[in-house]
């Protein structure tokens, strides 16, 4: 079967690990060419990946090596003209979340996309690639849990990597863009519901770095959705255990409780501290799977013409409640959506 000839543009650490999948571990994919603007970076990708098609921008790549798809890995300010160079090149697309940090962007993206319907454009929600979410939705649309009206869910990074998150937010948009959009995502994807209102509080507890950025290391989210279903979506930078990622479904009938604890391993430690766990520390960690199904699907649609699980409007969506989250923090109102 031919193999899909894919280029990445970004090698920092997320960059590295989509990097190697596409090299070693994903069926049909032929990782040939990578662009970055650090140097260091170049020297991993010949040096790990054994590249010699190397350049220093995503137009050089684009220009210059012989291309199907490409993979990028960039910082969001990027993703939108990136997504279009792409498109316009003839390339199927993959990108990390978000798609954009306005909805002016995202709506100049998917005029591109609607005059490019034979090519896969895909953002970057890996958790609906995992086996425990994918699971609970297909429970979900068995009726297992009757209709589902209430989402709770959690992304809690460690706070080992908050000064790191501190200078991210200058380029990221904030936590609710960057960390929390996967649980939007989720709350649509599981509640089959767009959201309608939303209010938010939280604040800098911890890092008053973020106050610059008028971001938060903590906070809470309330949403209402068009069915009549509701969420809360918790974010954290703080915690000290561990990645603290997991969801839950309340439906009609019963619930479902997604991913938690996030174990190393199905080990219950006892000693002379009591009885616990050990979770994982770090969100790639908990999702490595789910990456790499994730990579496997968007080769596969490329191939085969089909959909991957999350299309273009999901990403805009998606986008557009984590703009109005970060709204309604910022003016501590109720926003609509």
């Amino acid at each position: 079967m031919k193999k899909v000839r894919i280029g990445i543009a970004g090698l920092g650490r997320l960059g590295k690990s989509h990097a190697a999948n596409l090299a070693f571990k994903v069926k049909n994919a032929d990782l040939v060419a990578a662009c970055s603007v650090v140097p260091e970076e170049l020297d991993w990708a010949r040096e790990n990946l054994g590249l010699d098609s190397l350049f220093d921008s995503l137009e050089d790549m684009l220009r210059h090596a012989q291309l199907d798809a490409v993979f990028l890995v960039t910082p969001t300010t990027l993703h939108p003209q990136q997504i279009i160079d792409a498109l316009q090149a003839g390339l199927h697309v993959f990108c990390e979340k978000p798609l954009a940090l306005t909805i002016e962007d995202c709506e100049r993206v998917m005029a591109v996309r609607d005059e490019h319907p034979g090519q896969v454009a895909t953002i970057g929600f890996v958790r609906r690639y995992d086996p425990e979410y994918a699971y609970a939705k297909r429970k979900i649309e068995e009726g297992a849990i009757g209709r589902p009206i209430l989402f709770r869910g959690q992304t809690a990074d460690m706070d080992n990597t908050a000064a790191f998150q501190v200078q991210f937010s200058r380029t990221s948009g904030g936590v609710f863009l960057d960390a929390s959009i996967h649980d939007m995502d989720l709350a649509r994807w599981l509640l089959g519901a767009e959201v309608q209102e939303v209010y938010c509080v939280g604040d800098c507890y911890v890092h008053e770095g973020f106050r610059e950025y008028r971001d938060a290391d903590n906070a809470t989210a309330l949403y209402r959705f068009d069915n009549g279903a509701a969420a809360s979506i918790t974010v954290s930078r703080t915690t000290m255990h561990g990645h603290d990622t997991f969801a839950e479904v309340t439906g009609t009938r019963g619930s479902l409780l997604i991913g938690r604890p996030n174990r190393v391993a199905n080990v219950d430690i006892c000693d002379e501290q009591g009885v616990r766990i050990e979770c994982v520390p770090t969100f790639y960690e908990r999702f490595e799977k789910a990456f790499l199904l994730e990579a496997e699907d968007f080769v596969n649609c490329a191939l085969r013409g089909g959909e991957p699980r999350c299309d273009l409007r999901d990403a805009v969506q998606a986008t557009r409640v984590a703009i109005a989250t970060t709204e309604a923090y910022r003016s501590g109102k109720v926003v609509v959506v």
